[in-house]
């Protein structure tokens, strides 16, 4: 008998979330005139769509990022 990893579970579950939210936003978000290929991307970033504050923390990580890149360079 094959163990499965947690890890694939993980994966599998973050990206049909990431469906149902797509799913969601398209019946019955606050776009739903966009196309489904819109709210798809979405769902690929559910968190930060979910969490505003995540994705302004995650906007900022990359900042700091780009300039230590510049710095370091």
């Amino acid at each position: 008998m094959k163990r499965f990893a947690w890890g694939h579970w993980v994966v599998v579950g973050y990206f049909l979330f990431g469906l149902l939210y797509a799913i969601y936003a398209n019946n019955w978000g606050d776009e739903p005139y966009r196309s489904f290929a819109y709210h798809l991307g979405q769902g690929l970033v559910w968190p930060v769509m979910v969490l505003p504050g995540l994705g302004k923390f995650i906007g900022g990580l990359l900042i700091v990022a780009m300039v230590a890149f510049v710095m370091a360079s």
